[in-house]
């Protein structure tokens, strides 16, 4: 039933005319219920009538769980296999063998011609690769960009976030000066533990328009057991004076005014756990059950001389052995019985199965994928992986604006800066800076079920022109159609050409590696 607070009319007619008040109150009731309230708002309907909800931002409902949050999602990640997997699943085909860049730079806005172009983009896209090559472009030289690339990702989904800095470091050895230096989202707190505010959220120190100004990182981390005990903190500007780029906070932010990221298991961490447990107690049960134990029931309850094997050092034991065909006298008046736990549970699978696809939807994993098992017919697996791809083509191109494609353009500035790459107007336009950075970034393809069907596919997408050899050749192989294909066929065209009419040799042997 409808509720209303009664205005000053309706205490009026209650007084002077009750009926009329009466019917006024069931009329007003009557629209209501047919104005589109929801059922899920309802204080009196049985099923939410309990449901206690508080309405809060962003940062009052994450910060305060966010450190246990972090914790058990760790814990998952190392002792779960199915959280392990999960992580695992998704930064193998996100980050798989690394993310390459293109240069496609904005040729009509610089005025250039298409041979200028090609020369910038080849000459932009080898000074980067040089330093992502190298370890030393990470400042603790522990792993090239490819590396940093799956480590800050899978940094991302256990703890929420992860910061990258960009320290310059001279060097004798390594030409660049720019460094990538990346710090666990646990490092990054209010200075000396303070309370938020409304400018120092987390660690994260914000202007009045809510941008980061600042960012408050621990030392060491504060789980550490090495070294001293000590806290200190070390505040790092978001930005140098000259507008460089001095952090990379890499998080996924779900709503509005939302300073820190979640942990990607943070809405399945329950069932995960309980489902490890679970499965804990169905395999040490199983295990219980292969151990065969047979108890022997008397009227007394005491042992009996029959059963009683001599034991090592001469000792009497209760223990019997059982031997192939072996024959045991009984006492009078006993008899034996078998522990039976039930186990293996034949309703093991299907309820595990059940559970994961709950779990499933929350991480964005079809449960095939997610325990890497395809038995279905061949349209619901590749159903299966297109609906996956989804996610992982979305979360490829949050990763490569929030990390790869900032740092790219950081090296590309030193470049430009020292002289190494040659760019007319980079430094007195932003606009003319943007067109020399524009990039394109392509990873591993989608797997293909049937690379047959496959190939017919593209090669009809191509000739029906509602798509490109460049598109194809990246998103079905993972390769650049120019630079890894193309050049091989140029090359095979030229062999042939070179070839006399007169000549009668067999193009395929040509090319035969035996020949």
């Amino acid at each position: 039933m409808h509720k209303f607070k009664k205005t000053r009319l309706d205490r009026v007619l209650e007084g002077v005319a009750p009926r009329w008040a009466a019917k006024r109150y069931a009329a007003r009731a009557a629209i209501a219920a047919y104005s589109g309230q929801y059922n899920g708002a309802s204080r009196s309907r049985p099923g939410v009538q309990n449901w206690s909800t508080l309405a809060a931002d962003a940062d009052t409902d994450s910060l305060d769980d966010l450190p246990t949050l972090r914790d058990r999602s760790s814990d998952l990640i190392r002792n779960s296999p199915i959280a392990k997997g999960a992580i695992d699943t998704k930064c193998d085909s996100i980050i798989g063998t690394g993310l390459r860049v293109q240069s496609l730079i904005d040729r009509s806005k610089l005025g250039l011609t298409e041979d200028q172009a090609k020369i910038f983009q080849k000459n932009a896209e080898r000074y980067f690769k040089t330093w992502a090559e190298s370890e030393f472009c990470d400042i603790e030289q522990t792993g090239n960009f490819r590396d940093k690339q799956e480590l800050a990702l899978r940094a991302c989904f256990e703890k929420g976030d992860v910061f990258c800095l960009f320290p310059i470091v001279e060097s004798k050895t390594f030409p660049y000066l720019t460094r990538i230096q990346l710090i666990e989202a646990d490092r990054c707190s209010n200075e000396n533990d303070q309370i938020d505010t409304e400018t120092l959220i987390a660690g994260v120190e914000k202007n009045q328009n809510g941008a980061p100004k600042r960012y408050h990182f621990l030392t060491r981390n504060p789980g550490s057991r090495i070294g001293s005990y000590e806290r200190s903190w070390r505040k790092i500007d978001a930005f140098t004076r000259s507008g460089r780029r001095n952090v990379l906070h890499v998080y996924k932010q779900l709503r509005p005014g939302q300073t820190r990221g979640i942990p990607d298991l943070a809405a399945v961490i329950e069932p995960l756990k309980q489902l490890t447990e679970y499965t804990e107690a169905e395999l040490q049960a199983a295990v219980i059950a292969g151990m065969f134990t047979v108890f022997v029931k008397t009227e007394t309850g005491e042992s009996t001389t029959p059963w009683a094997t001599p034991a090592s050092g001469g000792t009497q034991s209760n223990q019997a052995e059982l031997g192939y065909g072996a024959i045991v006298d009984l006492a009078n008046n006993e008899s034996i019985d078998t522990a039976n736990p039930g186990r293996p549970n034949s309703n093991f699978d299907p309820f595990v199965l059940a559970i994961l696809r709950q779990i499933g939807i929350g991480i964005g994993l079809p449960y095939e994928l997610l325990i890497k098992h395809f038995t279905a017919s061949y349209s619901a697996s590749r159903a299966a992986l297109l609906e996956a791809w989804k996610m992982f083509k979305a979360r490829r191109v949050w990763f490569v604006n929030k990390f790869c494609q900032p740092i790219y353009e950081a090296v590309i500035t030193e470049g430009v800066l020292k002289g190494e790459l040659y760019a007319p107007g980079f430094l007195e336009s932003y606009h003319i800076k943007r067109a020399y950075l524009k990039t394109i970034w392509t990873g591993d393809a989608q797997p293909q079920l049937d690379p047959l069907k496959e190939s017919k596919a593209a090669t009809e997408r191509i000739n029906n022109q509602t798509s490109n050899r460049q598109r194809e050749a990246s998103e079905t192989l993972g390769v650049d159609w120019e630079e890894d294909i193309l050049p091989g066929i140029q090359k095979e065209a030229l062999l042939i050409e070179a070839i006399e009419p007169s000549q009668d040799i067999d193009a395929e042997r040509l090319f035969d590696d035996d020949e």
